[in-house]
């Protein structure tokens, strides 16, 4: 090991005061997008009842926000390099809150997959931007801890979001949830104007004159950049694809209560909360790829049990849960790590919206495509062909291998040809 890497490797061993400020900052954005995004599942089985909606319109319902999101990420992607990375979180943040609120006084279908399509063309960026954001301030052997955190943001939703959403669903209507959720959101916002400094070290690095658009086609035409590009879309396809049809399926194939619901979620956010920063710590120890491949293995092994299960008792529905949620929660975190690592600090922007914009798209195909193969012929009935797409699942999570197996060996070699170094905000603590 050179000295240069010994050295790396014992600085940082733990964060700053303002660097936990921001991973806390990042957390709670990715919490409430989560979160808005998530409560669609939980609210399925009561939207689809409460609007007569069929699984092909819910499907639609939850793809316009991906569609949308992945429209905007393309068209942000030129431009996300030219800004100052907080003032681009902050106009897409309140946008988001605006598209938030709209779905909280939703009354009809039409309206609803209206506001589904503006929340998703702001709330879409967000995350992008966040990723750019620890590619700038933090190096590649810290960035795995960073993405475990910010992933508890996940967790946090099931946890605290999801459970108290649906008791105020089931109280106040299904529009409830958004309400608290715009509520939340700006006090986040406010807490990002008053406390993130500035994040435009990129605007130092010295940088080509493009235009939007040339520096948009640049980004794509490079050959590495695609195959990231490849690997989190793929990654989508096979995560999406089951999410919007869990409370559905609990409740009318495995006979989970609408009361019992909320214990489902919070159980599982709850392993999530426990393992994310687990699995983050090993990922900056031991070989991402293959932390990605063990978490990927495992998930391919609890989905095909899962979409297989039949009516039984709550604590088992509740571990197989568990095990499944574990399973695509601990191979996003190496998988995220890897892909953010793949740009050059003057392109990160445009490649995080460009990443995002595949992921929103390819989870908006994944949730379009799932509506079709699963079918409900009435409101109660057991949703069909539900086990099919598990298999689907497995087969595009075995591509996804492939693909991330191919980042890990660019990223490597990108380390070896060029080391990164410690990046530490320069910036006051108070």
């Amino acid at each position: 090991m050179s000295k240069t890497n010994s050295s790396a490797q014992s600085i940082a061993i733990s964060f700053t005061p303002y660097q936990k400020l921001v991973i806390a900052l990042l957390a709670l954005t990715q919490f409430t997008v989560v979160l808005d995004f998530m409560v669609m599942s939980p609210l399925g089985d009561m939207l689809m009842k409460s609007m007569s909606l069929t699984t092909s319109q819910f499907g639609f319902a939850v793809s316009g926000y991906a569609f949308s999101a992945g429209i905007s990420g393309l068209l942000t992607a030129g431009f996300a390099d030219k800004f100052d990375r907080k003032k681009l979180l902050l106009f897409f943040y309140i946008g988001f809150i605006g598209g938030t609120f709209i779905c909280s006084i939703t009354t009809s279908y039409n309206m609803l997959v209206a506001a589904r399509i503006v929340t998703g063309l702001f709330g879409g960026v967000i995350g992008s931007v966040s990723m750019a954001i620890v590619a700038d301030l933090f190096n590649i052997d810290h960035r795995g801890r960073v993405m475990g955190y910010m992933q508890m943001g996940f967790g946090g939703s099931q946890v605290l979001g999801i459970p108290l959403g649906l008791l105020i669903a089931n109280k106040w209507g299904w529009q409830s949830p958004f309400l608290m959720i715009v509520f939340l959101a700006t006090l986040v916002c406010i807490t990002i104007v008053l406390k993130l400094q500035p994040v435009n070290k990129h605007l130092l690095v010295k940088q080509q004159d493009r235009s939007a658009f040339k520096h948009l086609w640049h980004t794509i035409a490079n050959r590495n950049y695609r195959v990231g590009f490849l690997a989190t879309a793929m990654l989508s396809l096979g995560g999406f694809m089951m999410m919007p049809w869990g409370s559905a399926f609990a409740i009318n194939n495995l006979h989970v209560t609408q009361f019992q619901l909320p214990i489902l979620f919070m159980v599982s956010g709850v392993s999530s909360l426990i393992v994310m920063p687990i699995i983050g710590k090993l990922s900056d120890k031991v070989d991402k790829f293959k932390i990605f491949t063990i978490a990927s293995l495992w998930m391919i092994v609890m989905v095909v049990v899962y979409t297989h299960l039949t009516p039984v008792a709550l604590p088992i529905v509740l571990v197989m849960n568990v095990a499944f949620m574990i399973g695509i929660m601990s191979r996003m975190v190496p998988a995220m790590a890897l892909t953010t690592s793949l740009p050059q600090m003057q392109d990160r922007g445009a490649y995080m919206s460009i990443s995002s914009s595949l992921q929103q798209i390819a989870g908006g195909i994944a949730a379009a495509a799932g509506g079709f193969i699963i079918v409900q012929k009435k409101k109660a009935s057991p949703l069909e062909h539900y086990d099919t797409l598990g298999w689907v699942i497995v087969v595009l999570s075995v591509i996804s291998i492939l693909m991330v197996y191919r980042v890990s060996k660019i990223v490597k070699a990108q380390q070896i040809a060029t080391p990164e170094t410690i990046k530490i905000p320069m910036l006051a603590e108070g």
